[in-house]
Formats: structure tokens, C-alpha cells, sequence
């Protein structure tokens, strides 16, 4: 069966993402390199969700990847992070939804503190001598997980920047009341000074990206092999 995969693109970088299966986002200089990557990808994303109790098997081509959707991207994505949001994800949202959703963002989370806890010493460096150590990166995790939240009407809880590694569990459990409140109530629009949120499947997206993203830069970058 395809992959469904939306693009988002600028002149400089652009990110292939799979529709239906969150956290499986890479990125490339242009969207062919984009969806190369993805599709090498696919066998590390299979491992994450090995035991979730979602089955997904990794593609044997790289033809079985179809974009359906092709997004302008901007700054952000020139950044380095997705941030056009796919058709898709304005669909409506059910428990059944909600059932998936979550086993997949714990087995996101399980990966995350996985490739945490495997770190016995240092990271290594990038090219240029830069890059978090182990520490640093949960709490740059933590801390975007906690203001991903107030976009879909969620209240992280209270936590001091220098030990946002402390608040790893309330914030995941803020994420999944919030999921549950999006499935009931639904998302307001506007947040409460205008400005606009997210769906709860965009939500889901880029948290997804994000913990896996940085969880890979762990198993990339310490000691043991990835």
C-alpha cells in the first residue's frame, strides 16, 4: 500500500512527512533528498513502534512513498523545524483516533528515554564542535513539549528552566489530557490574546518530530552505535 506523504519546501530545505504516521518526518536540501531520507528512515521509525501495539512495517521502495500534498514552507523551515501544517490534519478528530495517537506518542517517549538513559559519557561533538549535551537536550525537549501545549488550549505545568528534565512525566500527562479535552470539547480557534492554534493532529505531528528528532541525535551522537 502507498505512504501517503505531504512536502513542505522552500528554496533551501523541505520536509517529507508521512500523514498517518507521526514522528516519521526527515528532512533534505530539496524534496527529493527529503523523501530519500524518510524512506531511510522507515526502519528506525519500525523499531520505535515495535510493541506499541501499532504494527508498522517499513517500506521495501522508495516508490511506495506518494506525496499528496505539497506545502510553501518558511523561515521555520528553513530553520530546521516542519511548520506548515498538511489538509489532513483539519480532519476531524474520534476515540479511535485518540487510542492510536497516544500509543504512539508513549512509544515516542519510550524511544526518547531510551536513547537517554543508553548515554554513558559525553555526546559527541558536531563538525564545528557544537551541539546540547544529553541534559541540555531533555530540557530543550521538555520545555518545547510544555509550549507546544498552549496551542492546543493545554496549561503546562510550572517548572524551572534549569530542571525541566523534573517535569518530563507532568508534561507528558498534561499532553494527554489535552489530547482527551480535543476529542470531547475541541480546540478553540483563538487563544485567549488572538492568536491562532493548532489542531490537535498538527499538534501531535510536531511533538512527535521533536522527541523522535532529538531522540535520534542522542542515539546519532553518543558512544554506542545508533
Amino acid at each position: 500500500m502507498p505512504v501517503e506523504v505531504s512536502v513542505e519546501a522552500t528554496g533551501k530545505r523541505a520536509f517529507a512527512g508521512a500523514i498517518d504516521w507521526p514522528g516519521w518526518c526527515r528532512s533534505g536540501k530539496d524534496e527529493e533528498a527529503a523523501l530519500e531520507t524518510l524512506f531511510g528512515y522507515g526502519p528506525r521509525y519500525e523499531r520505535v513502534l515495535k510493541g506499541s501495539g501499532v504494527r508498522f512495517t517499513a517500506p521495501a521502495r522508495l516508490s511506495t512513498l506518494s506525496v499528496v500534498e505539497r506545502m510553501e514552507g518558511d523561515a521555520t523551515t528553513d530553520f530546521g523545524a516542519p511548520s506548515i501544517a498538511p489538509e489532513a490534519d483539519a480532519t476531524s478528530i474520534d476515540r479511535r483516533w485518540l487510542t492510536r495517537i497516544e500509543e504512539i506518542l508513549r512509544a515516542c517517549w519510550g524511544s526518547f528515554d531510551r536513547a537517554v538513559a543508553g548515554v554513558t559519557g559525553e555526546l559527541r561533538k558536531g563538525p564545528r564542535g557544537g551541539g546540547r549535551e544529553v541534559d541540555a537536550i531533555v530540557g530543550h525537549v521538555v520545555g518545547a513539549e510544555g509550549g507546544y501545549l498552549r496551542m492546543i488550549a493545554g496549561k503546562p505545568p510550572a517548572f524551572a528552566e534549569d530542571d525541566a528534565s523534573a517535569a518530563r512525566d507532568p508534561v507528558r500527562a498534561a499532553v494527554l489530557e489535552a489530547l482527551e479535552r480535543a476529542v470531547v470539547d475541541g480546540i478553540p480557534e483563538k487563544g485567549p490574546r488572538g492568536g491562532a492554534r493548532w489542531s490537535a493532529r498538527y499538534f501531535v505531528r510536531r511533538d512527535a518530530w521533536h522527541v523522535l528528532d532529538h531522540a535520534w541525535e542522542i542515539e546519532d551522537r553518543s558512544s554506542a552505535e545508533a
